[in-house]
């Protein structure tokens, strides 16, 4: 994904009312100040470092089994004293660990 002005004014200023159209910004709230560009530029450097460095998070949640399965797991983990359960998590993070 790529982080755009629309996300970081939001982040800066969630209350705010604006309006973005192409590259003209129009702010409509009064009550907060406008963030200079450089601050926006700012934001969304932050923003997008923050959303890259969480692509692990990302990578993992559609690897995890269904919480039904990891469920089911445990339970014939418990009757069988296996360790499944530990092992299907510990793979899904040991494939995509954290940088």
């Amino acid at each position: 994904m790529k982080i755009t002005t629309k996300h970081a004014l939001a982040s800066l200023r969630p209350d705010a009312s604006w309006k973005l159209r192409g590259d003209v910004l129009t702010w409509e709230d009064e009550s907060q100040t406008r963030p200079t560009d450089s601050e926006i530029a700012t934001e969304i450097t932050r923003l997008q470092t923050e959303y890259d460095n969480n692509k692990y998070q990302r990578d993992r949640a559609v690897k995890y089994p269904s919480l039904q399965e990891q469920l089911d797991l445990q339970y014939w983990d418990q009757v069988n004293g296996t360790t499944k359960w530990k092992e299907a998590i510990a793979k899904v993070k040991s494939d995509n660990p954290k940088p």
